[in-house]
This record gives structure tokens, sequence and C-alpha cells, in this order.
């Protein structure tokens, strides 16, 4: 039963953390709880191996950057998505960080995965390209080509003509 107490604490200690990164790394609520919920499920297995060692945050990242890259793998996502209600909350077009979270969606999964990683998790260079499975190098243009383009994006106001 310690076992089960100890995740619990974990999963109510991080889980908004690890759902506002995965909305970041998919640029959608509903699949960011999915990717947090397949995550959280394999964490759980392996979770008395996981949990005496100080480094369950950084596992926890690395399977949460693969399930959001497994999701976006699948094709159902990518279909018409309809809404039978308006969302309850509201964004107006104006707010800074509206725009953002656009331009990010509008940018190349392995783009998008890596500035995540580098600037909203505060990852070394280093930290990434274990993560991501790429070299150093990678890491440092593909950072380089998607701030780029995201100043693009931010300075364009049509995104949605873009995506």
């Amino acid at each position: 039963m310690d076992r089960d107490r100890d995740f619990g604490e974990y999963v109510d200690a991080r889980a908004l953390l690890m759902r506002r990164t995965a909305y970041l790394l998919c640029g959608d609520w509903h699949r960011a709880e999915d990717i947090v919920q397949t995550s959280l499920a394999k964490l759980y297995v392996v979770w008395p191996r996981v949990r005496r060692a100080d480094t369950v945050d950084a596992y926890v990242r690395k399977v949460l950057v693969r399930a959001a890259i497994d999701e976006g793998r699948r094709g159902f996502f990518r279909r018409e998505r309809a809404v039978a209600d308006v969302p309850d909350t509201s964004v107006s077009a104006s707010a800074p960080d509206f725009d953002v979270r656009r331009a990010l969606a509008a940018l190349p999964v392995g783009q998008r995965t890596i500035l995540v990683l580098r600037f909203w998790e505060d990852l070394s260079v280093t930290e990434v390209a274990r993560l991501v499975g790429r070299t150093e190098g990678t890491v440092k243009s593909q950072t380089a080509k998607g701030l780029a383009s995201l100043r693009d994006l931010l300075g364009n106001p049509k995104l949605e003509e873009r995506r």
C-alpha cells in the first residue's frame, strides 16, 4: 500500500506540470491528458524501481516526450474536430500567449518538442539531445530554426494560413 500512496503523492505534485508540458508538446488539451495518462500508466509499472532513484522527474519527462511522439504518429487526431459546445474559457485573439501557443502548434513536431524541452522544461542541450535521441548539434540547429520560425509566425498576423 505504501507504493500506491507514494505514487499518488508524486502524481498529485507533478500532474499539472506534466499536463502543461504535454499540451505544449502536442497543442491539444485532450491529447495532453491522454499523453499524461499513458505516461503515468507506464510510470506506475516501474514505480518500485524508479522511485528509489533521484531521477524520477527525468524518467517521467522522457516517457512523456516519447508518449507525445507516439501520439503524434497516430493519424486519427489529425482529422476534423467537431465539438458540441463552446469551451468554458475564452482567449482573446490579442492575448500574447495565445499567439505563442498557435505559433508553437504550427511548428513541426521535432522543433516544437525541442523548444518545449529547452525553454519550458529548462533543460540543457545535452539533456534534450539525450531525451530525443539526437546529437547536440541537431538540438542546437533545431532550436535555432524553431526560434526563427516562431519569430516569423508571431510577426505574421495570419498564423492559421501557415498551418
